[in-house]
């Protein structure tokens, strides 16, 4: 049978990426806000502000183990002519004084421990000499010491109700710190988007099964299990998706009333079993695009039905990839409300002469160094669409703008910093 040429399936648009992004986020809504324990906040994103109930500290601390007392009692002495001071009290870290800090006395104190109201000074041990008599303990000091030395005051990191953490940041170890200094034993966080993902094919074997001749493991939805989990989103991979229209059209219509976001992972292209491509442009959905200059990845697809984005993806491990962190996770990023979605973006120096011809932009896997004060940046050896092994040694996207002639080693390139890189 001959293909019709003029059909909707081989007319495509060709959009640049950051006109495809924009035409995403203007369908980002910010998720809900939930209450999630503090043990569960790990790489959620904040729903609010977080202001300090208290100041902090919110009592005078002592920044030394050593001896609160008063610095009057100090003043003018010297090795000839040194001070000595009774010790009235032990204060440990995490109790209160009990006795009163008078005149020509001091109070053992350890570090993080109240000082006592009467004392504006803490003298660290080692500047001390003890000794005992008639049953009464004291200290020598033998130089002055300043009001206020080692005494973290009220407030000296945070003032009550100032701002502590931002909305749209994403918790981390740091950040749970705080929040657990300040009593957030509940964190208002924005709901994680559900993703479904569907692969395409019916040459996909499950990762369990042996291995057969002209068939492959479906390694895909397990690469896109961990790409969204890393945005901050909540996967659900779904039975694949045989290269039956009437099939695909009932499933992901399913998916779309249960889930948030829908991906699928190959059938883009114009082959004859390419689903995909036929699906997205059907009337009950609003297609974005189905073609972007880069590469890999250009049949990258993204269409609306009823509000909710469907990712169409390549089935080639390497450009799957490429379109998850160009498109899917900036959309993730902007429905958690993060203030800066897309991956990171900076210039480093190429390392390698990257010699191929681009009509489109490439984003190419590369490594990253640091060499004589400055950020180089390596090509992967084995970049091809189909290439996934590559994946796992990559910290960046090189981006290679089109080109006649290939781009020699040691210019600038922009690059784009992938999660979980060494330089992230």
């Amino acid at each position: 049978m001959t293909k019709n040429l003029n059909s909707d399936k081989f007319r495509r648009n060709i959009v640049s990426v950051p006109v495809a992004q924009a035409k995403i986020l203007a369908y980002a809504q910010q998720g809900e806000m939930e209450l999630v324990p503090i043990s569960e906040a790990n790489n959620r994103v904040l729903a609010s502000d977080i202001t300090a109930p208290h100041p902090f500290p919110h009592f005078r601390r002592s920044g030394m183990d050593g001896y609160a007392l008063h610095s009057l009692d100090t003043r003018g002495c010297n090795n000839e002519q040194p001070v000595q001071l009774e010790v009235i009290d032990d204060i440990p870290c995490g109790s209160l004084p009990s006795a009163k800090v008078e005149r020509g006395m001091a109070s053992r104190i350890m570090t993080g421990a109240k000082v006592p109201d009467e004392a504006d000074a803490v003298v660290m041990l080692e500047m001390t000499e003890t000794l005992e008599h008639e049953g009464k303990k004291y200290i020598r000091i033998k130089r002055e010491i300043e009001s206020g030395k080692n005494i973290t005051p009220v407030g000296f990191e945070l003032a009550d109700g100032d701002r502590i953490l931002e909305k749209g940041r994403r918790i981390g170890t740091g950040e749970i710190s705080v929040l657990a200094t300040f009593g957030y034993h509940l964190v208002p966080v924005v709901e994680k988007p559900r993703v479904a993902i569907f692969s395409t094919g019916s040459e996909l074997l499950q990762i369990d099964e042996p291995l057969q001749d002209g068939r492959i493991r479906n390694s895909n939805t397990y690469m896109l299990v961990n790409q969204i989990r890393e945005a901050g989103g909540e996967p659900y991979m779904l039975e694949a998706i045989e290269d039956d229209l009437d099939k695909a059209r009932q499933r992901v219509e399913a998916a779309f009333t249960e889930y948030d976001i829908v991906i699928t992972t190959g059938g883009v292209s114009v082959g004859d079993y390419d689903i995909m491509a036929e699906l997205v442009r059907e009337p009950s959905t609003e297609l974005l695009f189905n073609k972007v200059s880069m590469r890999p990845g250009s049949v990258t697809t993204a269409a609306v039905k009823e509000g909710k984005l469907l990712f169409a993806l390549s089935g080639n491990p390497g450009a799957c990839f490429v379109g998850f962190e160009l498109f899917v996770r900036p959309f993730i990023g902007a429905i958690l409300g993060v203030s800066k979605p897309f991956l990171p973006e900076f210039q480093a120096v190429l390392g390698n002469t990257y010699h191929k011809i681009n009509n489109f932009t490439r984003f190419v896997r590369g490594s990253l160094t640091f060499e004589g004060g400055r950020l180089v940046a390596y090509p992967a050896p084995l970049d091809e669409s189909s290439v996934m092994v590559t994946i796992k040694d990559s910290d960046v996207l090189i981006v290679i703008p089109p080109t006649n002639e290939g781009v020699a080693a040691g210019k600038l390139v922009d690059v784009l910093m992938l999660p979980g890189g060494r330089f992230t």
